[in-house]
């Protein structure tokens, strides 16, 4: 059962102030209802308010969850399922509207509980399996690509997204048989027309696929995507704008390269350097 966010919770300045004391250690988390406080951070996990959302409320969750381990099971379970239910697809399809932060940093708080649980082993397989189906449906559908937003800082939601599949990847309640379902949503967003990825998202999504490729992902399935590369672009290149092909040009150039330096501290996958080359020049 989710966590009832309606009632019972701290206003956003008195959370901020609160935060903030912890932060400073003018306070303690034992001077406050612990569950009044997460509940709390979750109502207003979206804030626009890049300090609160970001170097509080974010930082607050991963020094309880992963730094000092204080919540307990089943209020992280609580929490993912709130997340899954009411926050990680909340305004989807939206594009240049503020609850991108609202997705952007529910997918973060999940990558947390997930790493938690490959330490600790709390979550039933079958909740990691809808997790799994969730983020892809996510990912799939998330249309806000933007990363620094002035004023109100990180949304980078593909860069989130990508965090939180490194850490499905690393679960041990996912096997190596489903992480060809995880690489596609992750290799098609990477290809996109709508805008330039200029905050890194490349490298970040390069993270779970790579860490994939460690753990049992077959290399032939990222050279069988790298082969219909060329052919799916010239095919993208008759469809769109020439100004959008532009974009989507510049988007696979620069993963492509991203790849390739990677996997030069990589002696494993080596072998993928040579698609990779292959695949560039045929662009």
């Amino acid at each position: 059962m989710s966590l009832q966010l309606d009632q019972d919770r701290m206003k956003e300045r008195e959370l901020k102030g609160f935060l903030t004391e912890i932060k400073s250690g003018e306070k303690n988390w034992s001077d406050i209802d612990q569950r009044l406080v997460v509940k709390s951070m979750m109502k207003y996990i979206g804030s626009i308010d890049s300090e609160l959302r970001d170097q509080l409320i974010f930082t607050s969750f991963y020094k309880l969850i992963i730094e000092r381990n204080e919540i307990e099971p089943e209020l992280l379970i609580d929490l993912l399922e709130t997340c899954l239910d009411d926050f990680l697809f909340k305004g989807i399809g939206e594009n240049g509207t503020d609850t991108v932060f609202t997705r952007s940093f529910t997918s973060l708080l999940i990558a947390l509980i997930l790493g938690r649980d490959t330490e600790d082993n709390f979550l039933s397989q079958s909740m990691v399996y809808r997790v799994k189906d969730e983020l892809i449906h996510y990912i799939n559908s998330e249309k806000d690509l933007r990363g620094y937003v002035p004023e109100k800082g990180w949304a980078h939601s593909v860069a989130h997204v990508a965090d939180t599949f490194d850490e499905l990847a690393k679960n041990p309640k996912i096997s190596h048989e489903l992480y060809l379902e995880m690489l596609i949503p992750l290799w098609n967003k990477i290809f996109v027309s709508e805008s330039v990825y200029v905050h890194h998202e490349d490298e970040r999504l390069l993270i779970p696929i790579i860490e994939m490729l460690n753990n049992g992902l077959e290399t032939k399935e990222v050279e069988n995507l790298l082969r219909k590369l060329p052919v799916e672009l010239k095919a993208q290149k008759e469809q769109l704008e020439y100004e959008k092909y532009l974009l989507l040009e510049f988007n696979s150039k620069t993963f492509l390269k991203s790849f390739y330096m990677k996997l030069n501290k990589n002696p494993k996958l080596a072998a993928l350097q040579k698609s990779i080359e292959q695949c560039l020049t045929s662009i």
